[in-house]
C-alpha cells in the first residue's frame, strides 16, 4: 500500500488498533462509545463505489469483524452494546472510512447520531489500553 496516506484527521482523533487485509482499524478517541473506524488502505478513495468488487466484499467482511471487536471493547469497558451503527459519512474527512459504533440506550446521544452531539471524552490511559487490547484480540480471529 505504498501510495496510501492516512488523512491526518484520523491521527488526531483516534488510535491505531490493527491492520486487516484491506483496512487500517482505529479506535475513535471518545470513551463514551466503543467505536472503531475502518480506513481502506487504497489511495485516493472517497466512496465505497470507488472500491473494486473484491475490495467491497472484503470491506463488508471487515465491518462485520469490527462489529464483533466493538462489542469486545465495550465489554472490556463495562459498556453494553445494544445496537451497532455503521456509517460511511465523509462529510468532514473525505477519505473513505467506515465508522462502526457501539450504541446503548443510556448513551449520551441515544437515539440520535453520535456525530456532532457533543465534544468527545478522551480515554483514561488504562481504559484506552483495555479497549485496544480487546479489539485487537477479536480482530485476530
Amino acid at each position: 500500500m505504498a501510495d496510501f496516506n492516512l488523512d491526518p484527521a484520523f491521527v488526531a482523533t483516534s488510535h491505531k488498533v490493527a491492520d486487516l487485509p484491506l483496512c487500517e482499524v482505529r479506535l475513535q478517541d471518545d470513551a463514551r462509545y466503543p467505536w472503531l473506524v475502518l480506513i481502506p488502505r487504497r489511495p485516493g478513495l472517497r466512496e465505497i463505489e470507488n472500491l473494486g468488487a473484491a475490495d467491497r466484499m472484503q470491506l463488508m467482511a471487515e465491518i462485520v469483524l469490527a462489529g464483533m471487536a466493538v462489542r469486545a471493547a465495550g465489554a472490556a469497558l463495562g459498556l453494553s452494546v445494544d445496537k451497532l451503527n455503521v456509517g460511511a459519512l465523509g462529510n468532514v474527512t473525505a477519505q473513505l472510512h467506515v465508522h462502526v459504533v457501539g450504541r446503548r440506550k443510556d448513551d449520551p446521544a441515544w437515539p440520535g447520531p453520535v456525530w456532532g452531539h457533543s465534544p468527545a471524552v478522551a480515554y483514561a490511559t488504562e481504559a484506552l489500553a483495555a479497549a485496544i487490547a480487546a479489539a485487537r484480540e477479536t480482530l485476530k480471529a
